[in-house]
C-alpha cells in the first residue's frame, strides 16, 4: 500500500511538472536583429518560455545567436509562413525593423496568431491602420512592447498621476551617447540608424517613449497638434538619420515634451509630471527612482512591486492563463495614437511647421 501511495505521489508530481511545462508560452521569433531580443533568448535558455521557431534572413546572425544561447538547428526556419503553419505558436514576437512590421502582421493575423512588436508598433500611421484592419478582421490581438512599460518607477508614476492634479505638462528625457557609442550590435545599428528602415533616428528610437507616456496620461486621446525639430549633431557617425529630436505634443490644457537624443553624456530615461496640485519625477536610473512634490516639499515615494516583471510574464498570464489583458500601454488602440504622433513629428521636422491632428473638442 505504501509503495502504491509513493507511486501515486510521484505520478502526481510528474503530471504537475508536465502541466507546468505545457503552460509555457510557445513563441516564434520574427527577426533577431533588434538587441531587445536577447533577454527573450535568455528566458528560453532558462526554460521560462519555449521558442519553437526563429526566422531571420541573416545566416551569420543566426549562427551567432545559436551559439550564444544554445539553440538547436531545428528551431531555425527559412520563412515565417512555414513555421506558423507547422507550430501554430501562442505568440509571434517581432524583433526586426519597423519597415518590416506590417509584413509580419499580414502573415500572422489571418492564422489567428497574436503578435507582439518591439516598439514602435509600425513604420507609419498608414501601416498601423492596415494592421488595425487585419486585427479586427481576424479578431486577433496585436501588442506593442516598450521596456519602459515595466520600469517600476514609471508604473508608479502613472498610477499616482492624479495626485498631481490636473496635468499641465509632461517632460520625458530619453536616450544615451548613441547606438554606436553604447555598443549596440552592428545588425541592430544597421537599421536603427537608417531612416528608410526605422522611420527616423532618435526621433523614433526614444521619441516613441514620450509619445507612449503622454498618450497614457491623456487616457488614449489623440493630441491637438505635434511640433518637432531634429538635428544632426554627429553626421559622420549617423549620416542616415537624426540623432537629436525634440517633440512637443499639444492637448487642450496640457503639453508633452520629449527630448530624445543619441548625444546625451549619459544614459537617461525619466519623466517629469507637472500638475496644478503637485509634481512627480520618475527615473529608471537615479535614486530615489520616484519623487513627488506637494505643499512645497519634495519627498521620495515608495514604489510598490509591479504585478508583472516584463512582457513575457504578462503575455504568458494573458495568453496561457486567461488573465485580463488590461495593460493599455501594450494595446493596439494606444499604439495607433503613438504612431500617429510619430508620423506627425516626422512630418513636422521635415516641413518646419506644427502638424494638426485633432480639432479642439474632438
Amino acid at each position: 500500500m505504501k509503495y502504491k501511495f509513493c507511486l501515486l505521489i510521484i505520478s502526481l508530481v510528474a503530471l504537475q511538472q508536465f502541466s507546468a511545462a505545457q503552460e509555457k508560452l510557445r513563441v516564434v521569433l520574427a527577426g533577431l536583429s533588434h538587441d531587445h531580443v536577447n533577454p527573450v533568448l535568455g528566458k528560453n535558455q532558462s526554460g521560462l518560455i519555449n521558442i519553437v521557431g526563429i526566422v531571420e534572413p541573416d545566416k551569420a546572425l543566426c549562427e551567432k545567436k545559436k551559439h550564444e544561447y544554445q539553440l538547436a538547428d531545428a528551431v531555425f526556419y527559412k520563412d515565417l509562413k512555414s513555421v506558423l503553419q507547422k507550430e501554430h505558436p501562442d505568440l509571434v514576437m517581432v524583433y526586426n525593423s519597423p519597415s518590416e512590421h506590417l509584413g509580419v502582421a499580414e502573415k500572422c493575423l489571418p492564422l489567428h496568431i497574436p503578435v507582439m512588436f518591439e516598439k514602435p508598433l509600425a513604420f507609419s500611421y498608414a501601416d498601423a491602420l492596415k494592421m488595425k484592419a487585419l486585427s479586427e478582421k481576424y479578431n486577433t490581438k496585436i501588442f506593442t512592447n516598450y521596456p519602459s512599460v515595466w520600469y517600476s518607477s514609471f508604473i508608479e508614476l502613472l498610477k499616482r498621476a492624479n495626485e498631481a492634479g490636473t496635468i499641465g505638462k509632461m517632460v520625458m528625457r530619453g536616450g544615451h551617447r548613441g547606438p554606436v557609442e553604447v555598443g549596440c550590435s552592428k545588425e541592430f545599428s544597421g537599421w536603427l540608424t537608417d531612416s528608410v528602415k526605422n522611420g527616423g533616428g532618435a526621433l523614433i528610437d526614444f521619441g516613441c517613449y514620450g509619445a507612449a507616456v503622454m498618450t497614457a496620461l491623456m487616457d488614449g486621446k489623440a493630441p491637438l497638434s505635434v511640433y518637432a525639430e531634429t538635428k544632426h549633431v554627429k553626421p559622420k557617425i549617423y549620416p542616415r538619420a537624426d540623432d537629436v529630436a525634440t517633440i512637443v505634443i499639444e492637448y487642450p490644457g496640457a503639453t508633452g515634451i520629449t527630448e530624445a537624443s543619441w548625444d546625451w553624456p549619459y544614459t537617461i530615461m525619466d519623466v517629469e509630471l507637472y500638475g496644478k496640485e503637485g509634481y512627480l519625477h520618475a527615473s529608471q536610473f537615479n535614486t530615489p527612482q520616484l519623487q513627488s512634490k506637494k505643499d512645497g516639499e519634495i519627498k521620495p515615494v515608495e514604489i510598490s512591486t509591479p504585478q508583472y516583471k516584463d512582457e513575457v510574464e504578462y503575455l504568458t498570464a494573458v495568453l496561457k492563463d486567461g488573465a485580463p489583458d488590461d495593460n493599455k500601454l501594450l494595446s493596439l488602440e494606444r499604439n495607433l495614437v503613438v504612431v500617429r504622433i510619430l508620423d506627425a513629428a516626422r512630418k513636422s521636422a521635415k516641413e518646419g511647421r506644427k502638424i494638426g491632428i485633432q480639432k479642439k473638442g474632438d
